[in-house]
């Protein structure tokens, strides 16, 4: 039997100072409709895959959420403790037992992220600019810069004119790079108000002597204004390393350290903290995707800088746990190490990173899976012409915009009783990532059925050999898209209730969290 834990002892759990992986199984569009403030959404779709990445240490005090602590639940701790995971509980009630014993649910994500920005913006008294003054600022051509602090795939979807996109963890690094006189305005800017606010604050932190504002709601402010956005611009940082006066850009981010605290740490300690058993260390590289992909230390995520702060539940599922940070040229990890110590984090940054031989161990190991056999277009075809079910594990709205005609949209924690009566004929998944068809696998092979092979190939590859594609804009109803979360994305699409809705759901989080939850916080008051 699995320990359940109810909900006035959770809390307590959530406010001890010990290690909690507090974590919620339903898929991303449930959890993001309502769910507790702490938690980390970690889909059944692929649990094992996700939980190695967050919760590494397996012996961590870990809860398990699902919506009313029974079957999904119990599932998911089958599966962790077949991973090896030994100090398993479940919410007792789920997130309904929670609601009913006086405790707040949240809609969104990353809750605790958000709330903070919106703390921040107070603390700080973060200046800000309004998306009708700014307008009016670019069309008077005065002396400015717009830096956009969200990651370039964001960036390219939309933008405002005459930004540039310069992610909110580089902007310690390159802003020296970016401007040319003291004497130029700049302004910070994301999709809503989160990043907009922590990066123009950084700025300030770090000393910089212009003008910085935020752009109060972002993209969306600007579109809820009827001003029109750019779309797949491409004008960014450079990719490449300045090293010119990196002495004094290195002095800056190290006083800003200094100021709240943070600890400079060794290869030595860092390793015997990945060693140590009762405590989870996470390994943070925050330099770009482009760095790290050529190469990085044993066990290390890619957590670039900005989107740490801005979502840091989505590299960190352990409440608790300590962060080391670091970068390759003492620049990023101090600057942004500031923001996490006053985010409540235990958190250090390691001296020279990539000054000494690797020494640290891998406790970030990925979760193996099983092996599953890949099936072309081409047999495809031909095994669905002798009867094989094929059901489409994709995320539901791509399945919406065009799918094979026949298959069957699906998801783990619903295959089983998709499949029904027909579970010794043939079953080929169709999936765009082969963890979500090794994780259902699993599923199925407990249940008997291993004449399993996947599709991995792209509609256009469907279509050439010679498979009708289909769209159906509204199959799935909107109801089974249980991945999916539409108000925050929505909002992207055109949609102004969906963006009026997501910025006041931002700016009331603050009236939503209780004292414990704000006291979690070390901002100046």
């Amino acid at each position: 039997m699995i320990k359940k834990v109810i909900p006035t002892e959770l809390k307590k759990w959530l406010h001890d100072g010990q290690e909690i992986a507090l974590l919620d199984v339903r898929e991303h569009g449930q959890y993001g409709e309502a769910h507790l403030f702490y938690v980390v959404s970690a889909p059944y779709s692929k649990l094992e895959f996700d939980v190695a990445r967050l919760a590494p240490r397996k012996n961590v005090r870990m809860v398990l959420v699902d919506e009313d602590g029974t079957d999904l639940a119990e599932l998911a701790a089958h599966r962790l403790r077949a991973c090896g995971y030994e100090n398993i509980h479940i919410l007792d009630g789920g997130v309904q037992g929670w609601k009913r014993a006086g405790y707040e649910l949240f809609a969104g994500v990353n809750l605790p992220s958000k709330t903070f920005g919106e703390l921040a913006e107070h603390a700080f008294n973060t200046p800000r600019i309004t998306a009708q003054d700014l307008n009016k600022k670019i069309e008077q051509g005065e002396d400015m810069i717009i830096l956009d602090g969200r990651p370039f795939t964001e960036f390219k979807k939309m933008s405002i004119p005459t930004a540039t996109c310069c992610p909110n963890g580089e902007l310690p690094l390159r802003i020296d790079d970016l401007i040319n006189s003291e004497n130029t305005t700049i302004v910070i800017n994301c999709a809503g108000r989160t990043r907009s606010i922590i990066g123009a604050q950084t700025l300030i932190n770090l000393g910089i002597k212009n003008k910085v504002l935020a752009l109060e709601n972002g993209t969306q402010g600007w579109y809820l204004a009827d001003l029109k956005l750019d779309h797949g611009k491409s004008k960014r940082h450079s990719l490449e390393l300045n090293l010119d006066r990196i002495a004094d850009r290195q002095t800056r981010a190290l006083e800003l350290a200094r100021k709240h605290n943070i600890r400079f740490v060794d290869h030595d300690t860092v390793s015997a903290w990945l060693k140590d058993e009762h405590r989870t260390t996470f390994l943070c590289d925050v330099r770009t995707p482009e760095e790290f992909s050529k190469g990085s230390l044993s066990g290390a995520q890619n957590t670039p800088g900005g989107q740490l702060v801005q979502a840091t539940d989505q590299f960190v599922g352990v409440k608790g746990a300590r962060l080391v940070l670091f970068d390759s040229e003492g620049v990023r990890a101090p600057a942004m190490a500031s923001w996490l110590e006053m985010m409540g984090w235990d958190v250090a940054v390691l001296k020279d990173a990539f000054g000494v031989p690797d020494k640290l161990i891998d406790t970030h190991r990925k979760y193996k899976g099983v092996s599953v056999e890949k099936i072309s277009s081409e047999k495809m075809k031909s095994s669905v012409n002798l009867g094989a079910q094929l059901f489409d594990l994709r995320p539901s709205m791509k399945y919406r915009e065009g799918h094979i005609d026949g298959a069957r949209w699906s998801i783990r924690n619903r295959l089983i009783d998709d499949i029904a009566d027909n579970k010794s004929t043939p079953i080929i998944l169709i999936v765009d990532d082969e963890a979500i068809a090794q994780a259902a696998c699993l599923d199925l092979h407990d249940h008997g059925m291993s004449d399993i092979t996947i599709n991995m190939d792209t509609p256009a590859q469907w279509m050439a050999s010679g498979l009708n594609v289909v769209a159906t804009p509204e199959n799935p109803a909107n109801h089974e898209c249980v991945d999916y979360l539409f108000f925050v994305h929505d909002r992207h699409d055109g949609n102004k209730a969906a963006a009026r809705q997501y910025l006041a759901w931002e700016m009331n989080l603050l009236a939503q969290i209780d004292e414990q939850e704000k006291n979690s916080f070390r901002l100046p008051h």
